[in-house]
C-alpha cells in the first residue's frame, strides 16, 4: 500500500523537516510541495492525492479556506503553529494536527493514524474535513477576508470590500463592486462573523457594510429603503431598520 501525499507550506524549513522524517515511510510518495494555499489547492484537484499535509496561516489563501473550497477532499494532516485554542477543534475531527516543532515520534503517530485509515476506510475523510470547518466555524474572530470559487477560479475577497450580502437559499451572495460570489454558507454564520459594528443585519435577506450606506427611506408599512453609494436598493425591516439608528446614531 502507498500513499500519495503533498506538503502545502509557505515555509521551506517547515517542508525539509517533512521531507526528512518522511524518509522512514517508505509507504508515503511524495508527489509534490507548493508554498501557497492557491499552489496547494490547485495540485490537490490535479494530483489528486490521498493525504496532504497542510500548514493553517499561509499567505494568499489560508489552509482553512483551502478545505472550504475543496469538493472532495482527501485525507488532512495539519502541521502548524497555530494556537491551542483551534487545535482542540482540530483533534476533534482531523486525522492528526502536528503542532510545530514537533518530534519524529509525533509525526510517526499522525503518519500510522493516516495509513489506518486509508487502509481500513472505516472513517469518512470528507465528513472528517466537513466537521473540522464546522467546528472552525464557531471561532468568534471576525473575518478580514472570505475565500469564494466561480467555475474554475479561485478569489479572496476583503471583508472590507463587500457591498451587501443577500440570502439565496441555502447559499449567500457577497456583492462587491466588481462582482458578487455565490457562498455555500448561511446568513446566520456571517452574522456572526462580520463585525456588527461595521456590517448591520438589516432584514432577514440582507446584511449591509454600514460605510455604503447613502441614505436611508422610509418605503412602506412599517419597512425602510436602505439605498447604498452604488445605487442598490435593499429593504430593511423594522427591526432593522431599529438596528441601524442604533449602529449609526440616527
Amino acid at each position: 500500500m502507498t500513499l500519495r501525499a503533498i506538503l502545502v507550506d509557505d515555509e521551506q524549513p517547515a517542508r525539509d523537516v517533512l521531507r526528512h522524517y518522511l524518509k522512514s515511510f517508505p509507504e508515503i510518495e511524495i508527489a509534490g510541495e507548493f508554498s501557497d494555499g492557491f499552489s496547494g489547492l490547485k495540485a490537490i484537484q490535479e494530483l489528486k492525492p490521498d493525504l496532504v499535509f497542510l500548514d493553517v496561516q499561509m499567505p494568499k489563501l489560508t489552509g482553512l479556506e483551502l478545505l472550504e473550497i475543496l469538493d472532495h477532499p482527501p485525507l488532512i494532516i495539519f502541521s502548524t503553529a497555530y494556537d491551542q485554542y483551534a487545535i482542540k477543534a482540530f483533534e476533534m475531527n482531523a486525522i492528526d494536527y502536528l503542532l510545530k516543532p514537533y518530534s519524529k515520534e509525533r509525526f510517526s503517530q499522525a503518519i500510522n493514524k493516516a495509513l489506518t485509515q486509508h487502509q481500513g476506510g472505516s472513517l469518512n475523510s470528507s465528513a472528517n474535513v466537513e466537521n473540522l470547518v464546522k467546528s472552525l466555524d464557531e471561532n468568534p474572530e471576525y473575518l478580514q477576508r472570505i475565500a469564494v470559487k466561480s467555475r474554475h477560479k479561485v478569489s479572496v475577497v476583503p471583508v472590507e470590500d463587500i457591498l451587501y450580502l443577500e440570502a439565496e437559499g441555502d447559499y449567500v451572495m457577497i456583492h462587491t463592486k466588481e462582482a458578487k460570489h455565490l457562498k455555500e454558507k448561511t446568513m446566520k454564520y456571517f452574522e456572526s462573523h462580520l463585525d456588527p459594528s461595521q456590517y448591520i443585519r438589516i432584514h432577514r435577506s440582507y446584511i449591509v457594510n454600514a460605510k455604503f450606506i447613502d441614505r436611508i427611506e422610509y418605503y412602506d408599512k412599517e419597512t425602510y429603503s436602505v439605498l447604498l453609494k452604488s445605487g442598490a436598493k435593499l429593504r430593511a425591516s423594522t427591526s432593522g431598520y431599529k438596528l441601524l439608528k442604533q449602529i449609526l446614531n440616527m
